[in-house]
């Protein structure tokens, strides 16, 4: 099965774990829009729920499949989130952030009392890190920033898109993609980038998963955090 075929496979599965009258955080990304589609046609079937959308692509692809949308400052408390990861440890750590939604998709994890994980079978690792670590940053800050992550042993670039022009999210910040290789202590990483002033957000998502669905061929693995 391909990697398409898996993301698929676990998206839909997830849609079948949301039930009626639910406010659903819905993610962004290639295997989240998998979920957000099979979302919508349970919509169409009948089945009554509210999302509020990760980021500005996610809302519209809900409204056109018919998802009535919400927002945090009607409902600040949500049921569920799903979303997908560009990595996930045994512990249920993440890295998110390539699709450059990560600081909506924290905001909406940190609201959501269930978070669920979707992703095929490339995004499982035993260590974060080879995927390159998102940092969202001020623009004004960004030269600062880069030398103090530089300072902690990563590799920095830019995000720029394909045009070769910079990367802007949602929020209007810069993206730069930090390597750090093997990522050792996850938590603590995140805290040390956390305190730097500039740092709007990072794409580290610690303690916030509850359940990772992981297609692996024609089968469906569920993920619970390792103690």
């Amino acid at each position: 099965m391909s990697h398409e075929n898996e993301k698929e496979q676990a998206g839909r599965a997830a849609a079948q774990l949301v039930h009626d009258r639910q406010i659903v955080g819905l993610g962004t990304g290639s295997t989240a829009y998998f979920a957000v589609i099979a979302l919508g046609e349970r919509v169409q079937a009948g089945l009554k729920i509210t999302g509020i959308p990760t980021s500005i692509a996610t809302g519209e692809l809900a409204t056109k499949l018919g998802i009535p949308l919400t927002t945090l400052e009607q409902n600040p408390v949500i049921d569920v989130v799903i979303d997908g990861a560009d990595e996930i440890d045994p512990h249920l750590n993440l890295i998110k952030g390539g699709g450059g939604a990560h600081l909506r998709e924290k905001v909406i994890a940190q609201a959501s009392r269930k978070m669920i994980v979707i992703a095929d079978s490339t995004k499982v690792v035993e260590y974060l890190g080879r995927f390159p670590l998102p940092v969202e940053v001020i623009d004004f800050a960004r030269p600062v920033v880069e030398r103090k992550i530089a300072s902690l042993g990563a590799s920095i670039k830019q995000r720029t898109r394909k045009d070769g022009s910079p990367y802007i999210t949602d929020n209007g910040n810069p993206i730069l993609d930090c390597a750090f290789g093997k990522i050792v202590d996850p938590p603590a990483l995140a805290a040390t980038l956390s305190a730097i002033a500039g740092v709007v957000e990072h794409g580290l998502f610690i303690n916030l998963a509850t359940i990772a669905l992981v297609g692996k061929g024609n089968s469906l693995e569920e993920i619970s955090a390792r103690p």
